[in-house]
């Protein structure tokens, strides 16, 4: 089917670049993601439980997650709800809040995660997609 390549193509987001962080301190990540002309997805609190919302989850390890920060959205109008939608669309950010502790060893330490969205358009939904995001820190004394 042809939609799976307009999925793919939908959503894109650059591989991360490498992130020193010093032990002991926390680290701010950015995010940046860009969306297709003529889509948009859910934003972190959507206003319906069937709507899947964007959500970044990093898994636990030596460096914790102590906060995400996701963008302020735009109320959006669709054919297919009744009152105007909460969603991102254009480039947006992503910022995460990561806590290095003194105890981690310094080298190169890689973050795994997952980026959950659904993107659409005025008409549709394409199918709900998971992405895997690695990020590398590099942890210093």
């Amino acid at each position: 089917p042809t939609n799976v390549f307009a999925q793919t193509g939908v959503l894109s987001m650059p591989k991360p670049e490498p992130v020193a962080a010093k032990a002991g301190t926390t680290v701010e990540v950015k995010l940046p993601l860009q969306l297709r002309e003529g889509y948009h997805v859910n934003s972190d609190k959507p206003p319906d439980p069937y709507l899947i919302p964007l959500r970044l989850t990093w898994d636990s390890g030596p460096i914790t997650v102590a906060e995400i920060v996701y963008p302020k959205p735009e109320p959006h109008k669709v054919d297919f709800f009744a009152g105007p939608l909460p969603v991102f669309s254009g480039r947006f950010e992503l910022l995460t809040r990561f806590k290095v502790p003194a105890s981690v060893p310094p080298g190169l330490v890689n973050v795994s995660g997952k980026l959950r969205y659904q993107a659409c358009n005025d008409r549709m939904c394409l199918p709900p997609k998971t992405i895997d995001v690695i990020l590398p820190v590099s942890v210093s004394r």
